[in-house]
């Protein structure tokens, strides 16, 4: 990195150029998802029951196709200033998004443990109090999620036995792409252009705001807004959590598997209301087993969670403390926290226009 320019300009520097590649990325990713948007309607009948599973699936392979090979664009295009910014042991971006999809025998088990713990110590108690202490956001994200997408979330008004069928395979499928999309690419290469928690802002920040903006959504106007904050303040503090540790194990299936399966047990609570029944039934069936597994969990794998809580704090702490690197003052420390915030939020319109 350059030393001669002004820490705000170094600031600006990187996330300018961060945005232009995400721009590239966002671009790849709009074209590729033109194949199940435009020419699936003509080889399925959108009234099929495996049009929308089959819809779902090709987005998430197309975006774990297209962000490799738009990160090789982007690459060649921007050398220079990756030379300038980056640095110089940064090996291909497109190997380094790919690497954490990589899965050994020797991790395995850990990976399933991380996203098991990700799962019933923070998924899950997150959900479960929500609905728990507002009753009235289980009827909010029923109608929010049941109106979105353009009529691909007509399952959950089919019987159960089609439901089961597609809410397992349409979630591991919106797991692939959210986690894909803003872990796998907009932290960990966030992470390359400046610290890493500047990426972890940034792009937590732009996920929550995803969930906010259903808010715009006309069904959503019947709700008092404080329905869409929550979803949005829930979904930014999961996705700091998710992406530090994507970050600090370059791992992305604890991820994935955490979001797959709690999308799977939310979706269930939203069947089951859309269907007449009391959140009673998921609360003794389903969340308190896997509040009671958690504090198991908790309890066993304690030093671990010690461990990692530790150094979270201390990265959280320093991310408030002025960047040595760039050799910032205290007024531009806060600059920069304002600009992650200012260019999550770019980040957030880029996508709605773009995807």
């Amino acid at each position: 990195m350059g030393r001669l320019e002004s820490p705000l300009k170094t600031i600006l520097r990187q996330r300018f150029y961060y945005l232009f590649e995400a721009l590239i990325i966002f671009f790849g990713i709009f074209i590729f998802m033109l194949i199940p948007t435009f020419l699936l309607p003509f080889l399925i009948d959108s009234n099929s029951v495996i049009f929308e599973p089959l819809y779902y699936l090709l987005r998430a392979a197309s975006i774990v196709v297209t962000i490799p090979l738009f990160l090789y664009l982007a690459n060649f295009i921007m050398e220079k200033q990756r030379k300038i910014l980056i640095l110089e042991e940064d090996i291909s971006p497109s190997r380094n998004f790919l690497n954490l999809f990589k899965i050994t025998k020797s991790n395995f088990k850990f990976q399933l443990l991380y996203g098991i713990l990700l799962l019933v110590l923070i998924f899950i108690p997150l959900d479960f109090l929500t609905y728990l202490l507002v009753p009235e956001m289980l009827s909010y994200a029923s109608t929010a999620v049941e109106s979105a997408g353009a009529g691909y979330n007509s399952y959950f008004t089919e019987n159960y036995s089609i439901f089961l069928l597609s809410v397992v395979l349409i979630s591991l499928c919106v797991g692939i792409y959210e986690e894909s999309l803003t872990r796998g690419f907009l932290t960990n290469r966030g992470s390359d252009y400046f610290n890493k928690m500047s990426a972890v802002i940034i792009t937590s920040f732009f996920f929550g705001l995803g969930h906010f903006a259903y808010i715009f959504n006309p069904s959503s106007s019947g709700f008092p807004i404080i329905f869409p904050i929550i979803w949005f303040l829930q979904t930014f503090l999961v996705g700091i959590i998710l992406a530090m540790v994507v970050l600090r194990r370059h791992w992305i299936f604890p991820v994935i598997f955490a979001h797959t399966i709690n999308n799977i047990i939310s979706s269930h609570s939203i069947w089951n209301y859309i269907n007449g029944f009391d959140f009673s039934f998921m609360t003794f069936y389903v969340y308190i087993p896997l509040l009671i597994i958690g504090v198991i969990l908790f309890i066993w794998q304690f030093s671990r969670i010690k461990e990692s809580l530790s150094i979270g704090w201390k990265e959280f702490k320093k991310y408030f403390a002025r960047d040595e690197n760039i050799g910032e003052n205290s007024l531009e420390t806060v600059v920069r926290i304002m600009m992650d915030f200012l260019f999550g939020l770019i980040i957030f319109f880029v996508g709605v226009i773009i995807l």
